[in-house]
């Protein structure tokens, strides 16, 4: 997958090698991302701009740790061919407030949080939804427990006996 990532108002750290390597990890729970025509935007910005997206696309006027904006149905991705033009897969949008404040809560790096959310925002491009049952939403916390441990990252939620 092709990434472009761009960073306003985060910290000076490795974001961008974080990117690619919690795209890997989505990669290895969920192959169909592996797709070489692939592209994916990461917006790391502020609460600010994660609200006025999230009032502006979801009509939910308050900031969030991380969104997703897919731009292929789960049926075109899986349907879509190895060879030909790049396909946009969709955008992310992680909020730093919203993200250092929940990973001081969890008493755990943001380097760790913000890969969690990675993930799981990866995973939802593909078409993975935790709102649908209760079943996808233990499928969709499997596998970024999985992708997590391939990042040497511990289970998110550690209320899981794996």
């Amino acid at each position: 997958m092709d990434l472009d990532v761009d960073i306003d108002g985060w910290p000076e750290n490795a974001w961008a090698d974080l990117v690619v390597a919690a795209a890997d990890a989505a990669e290895g729970v969920a192959p169909e991302l592996a797709n070489p025509r692939l592209t994916a935007s990461v917006l790391f910005t502020t609460d600010g701009e994660v609200q006025a997206l999230n009032r502006d696309w979801r009509g939910k006027d308050q900031p969030t740790n991380v969104l997703s904006f897919p731009m292929l149905a789960r049926g075109e991705l899986l349907a879509l061919r190895p060879d030909g033009a790049p396909e946009m897969l969709g955008d992310l949008a992680l909020a730093y407030q919203t993200c250092a404040r929940e990973a001081a809560e969890k008493g755990m790096p943001l380097m760790h949080h913000a890969a969690h959310l990675l993930v799981h925002g990866f995973l939802h491009l593909a078409g993975y939804d935790h709102e649908t049952s209760e079943a996808d939403a233990d499928a969709m916390e499997a596998m970024e427990i999985k992708a997590l441990a391939q990042m040497a990252i511990s289970d998110p939620y550690g209320d899981r006996d794996h």
